[in-house]
């Protein structure tokens, strides 16, 4: 099924990921001592396609734990958290249309494999 959604899957996985730790942020920006994290997706997305490399889960998932990082805080805090909550949203929403352009492209796929196979 790899072969079939080409590097969109493997993107798809890797934007949700993305997401996920953007979300963790929000969530703590009033937690002290937090520190905002991001996720590199153009050198998880290099990891996991790695000539030789399986496209597993848990290979996605080992690709985007190495391109994970904490991102610096731009404006100091007296409790040590780095979270930025309007720099949050804004990265937010636009990983959010990036994972949508993946899906309309896993979307396309499997609708052209459909009709393809139903032959409508």
């Amino acid at each position: 099924m790899s072969d079939f959604l080409g590097i969109h899957g493997t993107a798809l996985a890797l934007r949700e990921q993305r997401l996920q730790l953007l979300a963790s942020n929000l969530a703590n920006a009033d937690t002290p001592g937090y520190q905002a994290r991001d996720l590199d997706f153009s050198a998880a997305l290099q990891a996991a396609l790695m000539p030789g490399g399986s496209e597993t889960s848990d290979a996605i998932g080992a690709a985007a734990s190495g391109a994970t990082y904490q991102r610096p805080a731009l404006q100091a805090s007296l409790d040590g958290n780095t979270v930025d909550t309007q720099r949050e949203q804004a990265t937010f929403a636009q990983a959010a249309l990036e994972y949508r352009a993946s899906m309309s492209f896993v979307e396309s796929k499997v609708r052209t494999m459909l009709t393809a196979i139903t032959g409508e």
